[in-house]
């Protein structure tokens, strides 16, 4: 009796300690979440809020830098909605980037999938000697050629870099945008007050003259809930002199920013504790 019952209180253990593992809090030391995406907007909606304010002048046809990329959403996104001629995305987790790169393959899939969707050859308007373009289900056509995905392979890349060290991202004056959306807060815990300088000015030093700078800082209350993610962080967090309320005054007087615009007033969308201030800084 004994005996039957031990297999039976040992797949009970085995129950609990899975039910243990997936009620643990997924430990980010640099902010890089799986499925971050997931956490930060309501379900039912086709893409990131934060897209809605961003504007198309900023991104088409120019050379833009999406740093701390995470799974690469936002950078495919803008790339595909805005004709990027380029956009690079750099993260530091080499798993978020493999993330970027499989959301990438996917996206075109998808996007080259509707465009050329199976037809029954017996109702094609090829059996009437009539030749037309595919129409989506709202109605348009899609001009073959005129692609918002085919050339995504060229246009959008992906690389594992550590922004504040790294040495493979090029000279100055390259790009004409640059996106830094919820990591501040994460090169500051980790790097102090000094990786929080080095990501301003190393951004400016990067921006063509007159190119934009998208910032969207974390507030201190986002610092208290995560300043205990690692040693490191705990330790840089009780010696930080900069606060989060002053990098406006330090981009523009000391970085050498010259106009400011807080894009997120009409921002919607986002879950509970993720209505962050998004900035838009020119050089």
């Amino acid at each position: 009796m004994e005996d039957e019952e031990k297999p039976q209180n040992d797949n009970v253990q085995a129950i609990n300690d899975n039910k243990k593992r997936k009620k643990q809090k997924e430990v980010a030391i640099f902010g890089n979440y799986r499925n971050y995406y997931g956490y930060r907007i309501d379900q039912g909606l086709e893409e990131d809020p934060r897209i809605k304010i961003m504007r198309k002048e900023w991104f088409e046809g120019k050379s833009c830098l999406d740093i701390g990329c995470n799974s690469g959403l936002i950078t495919i996104t803008i790339a595909k909605k805005f004709s990027c001629q380029k956009i690079v995305g750099i993260d530091i987790d080499s798993a978020r980037i493999e993330d970027a790169h499989w959301n990438l393959r996917r996206i075109v899939k998808m996007s080259e999938s509707k465009k050329h969707p199976k037809v029954d050859k017996s109702n094609s308007a090829e059996t009437n000697n009539i030749t037309t373009d595919v129409a989506d289900k709202t109605g348009r056509v899609e001009i073959s050629g005129n692609c918002s995905t085919s050339h995504l392979f060229e246009r959008v890349s992906f690389w594992k870099e550590n922004f504040i060290f790294g040495s493979s991202t090029p000279g100055d004056n390259v790009y004409d945008t640059i996106l830094c959306l919820s990591v501040s807060k994460w090169i500051h815990l980790n790097w102090g007050d000094e990786g929080l300088i080095t990501l301003f000015s190393k951004v400016w030093r990067l921006l063509k003259p007159d190119g934009v700078f998208i910032l969207e800082p974390q507030p201190w209350k986002s610092y208290i809930s995560c300043r205990q993610v690692s040693e490191v962080a705990s330790t840089n967090y009780k010696n930080l002199t900069i606060f989060p309320q002053q990098f406006q005054e330090i981009l523009l007087d000391k970085i050498g920013f010259r106009k400011i615009e807080n894009l997120s007033s009409s921002l919607t969308g986002s879950k509970t504790g993720f209505n962050r201030p998004i900035l838009a800084l020119w050089k």
